[in-house]
């Protein structure tokens, strides 16, 4: 019989082993190559475009309208939305929204007729662009809080809707944050500063799920509040720029992209449209030095691009461009370790891409998740991630409740194992 104080250097010994063992990881092999683009990112188009049923887009584009979805009573009828969301989902796609009240040319405003009717709520009508051009009243409370209300409803019914990317919310002409020909006057035809303050933080609120952005024309101090309220810069939103990569770019679209943050993509999605200042803007947008000296893919990972609108690309580039130009924008997930101990599978994940993925996706072994999302990877960040099960004889793949029918997301990985 061995000493008391023998069996216990024994158990310690076996115990410590057993450590070892269960710390004892070996590679496997896998492989796999990222070969399309991954959902909620790339190039958009319209979803009325003839080339919207493609796979070298991921995400559509509508603008909609607020008296589209609430009638002359002042009743909400979420139909439209549902229809377009369900036409784009049925492709295989998701849908980047953004409500409008006024546009160029339209005598009529967006704002609902219960509003209109009201008798000290007075619209005005002006040229913009050249054309008459209705223009909302902000001075009536009516409105304002209008909009506070459609918000907190439309965000109720859709924040954690897969088949809903982004939202892009904003006053102004196209609703991009600026009335630059036409009668600007804060507090009567574009929101006052105040206003402005509690719309973006009442959106902050309303929405948990959905990045929600505003247009990069948002950094004019004259006519926001940003530069009067800093802590407002702290509020999760990304951008969009809709005049991404004209020949002045580097001046007054590169300073408000400055004036927001650079690293606001870590949190929020940045995204835009080609500049349309010029015929040469979009027929080059696509080109080897693009129109003006830098290529799209270099702009992308310069600023970190998820999402590009391009409606117009199918009539300058063949639609194998148009998903190489896809695949350079947002994340791209590469896996450079598969372990396994035998009861356990550890996964690395770097993220190679120009931008993070900004939902919940998880890393799975024959359908079971680890408990590591990849949501929020920056551009070169690593993840360490261990679900339990020997990953030997399983599958790997990366799972994301986000996602409508037809849509992975895929991975690189090229690992001989032992």
């Amino acid at each position: 019989m061995l000493p008391r104080h023998a069996c216990v250097i024994l158990v310690l010994c076996q115990f410590i082993s057993g450590l070892a063992l269960a710390d004892d990881w070996h590679p496997l092999p896998l492989r796999s190559a990222v070969d399309s683009v991954q959902p909620m990112t790339g190039l958009v188009v319209w979803h009325d475009n003839e080339h919207a049923d493609t796979d070298s887009i991921q995400l559509e584009f509508s603008y909609m309208l607020f008296n589209q979805v609430v009638d002359d009573q002042g009743v909400y009828d979420w139909t439209p939305v549902e229809e377009l969301l369900d036409r784009i989902a049925s492709r295989g796609h998701q849908a980047v929204l953004r409500f409008r009240f006024i546009y160029p040319g339209y005598t009529q405003t967006a704002v609902p007729d219960s509003i209109k009717r009201l008798t000290d709520y007075h619209e005005v009508t002006a040229k913009s662009e050249g054309q008459d051009t209705a223009f909302c009243d902000w001075s009536h409370p009516a409105l304002r809080d209008f909009a506070l209300e459609f918000y907190t409803k439309f965000a109720s019914r859709y924040d954690k809707d897969p088949r809903l990317a982004f939202v892009q919310v904003g006053f102004g002409l196209w609703a991009e944050y600026h009335i630059y020909d036409g009668p600007m006057e804060l507090g009567k035809t574009f929101p006052g500063k105040a206003y402005q303050a509690r719309f973006l933080l009442h959106l902050d609120g309303v929405f948990d799920q959905t990045p929600w952005s505003i247009s990069i024309d948002a950094a004019e101090v004259q006519r926001t509040p940003f530069a009067d309220d800093p802590g407002l810069l702290d509020l999760n939103f990304g951008l969009f720029d809709d005049s991404f990569m004209h020949a002045q770019h580097d001046e007054y679209n590169e300073s408000c992209w400055d004036f927001f943050g650079r690293d606001r993509y870590k949190t929020a999605p940045a995204g835009g449209e080609f500049s349309y200042y010029n015929t040469n803007d979009q027929r080059q947008a696509l080109a080897q030095g693009g129109p003006n000296g830098e290529s799209f893919e270099e702009a992308a990972e310069r600023f970190h691009i998820s999402y590009m609108f391009a409606n117009d690309q199918f009539s300058y580039q063949k639609p194998d461009r148009i998903r190489r130009a896809g695949m350079a924008t947002g994340y791209r997930f590469r896996v450079t370790r598969f372990q396994t101990n035998g009861e356990h599978t550890r996964i690395t994940v770097t993220n190679t891409g120009a931008a993070p993925f900004y939902f919940d996706a998880y890393p799975a072994v024959a359908g079971v998740r680890t408990a590591t999302s990849l949501r929020g990877m920056a551009p070169g960040e690593e993840r360490i991630c261990v679900v339990p099960g020997d990953g030997a004889l399983r599958e790997l793949t990366i799972e994301c409740d986000r996602l409508v029918p037809g849509q992975a997301i895929q991975f690189d990985a090229d690992l001989a194992g032992e």
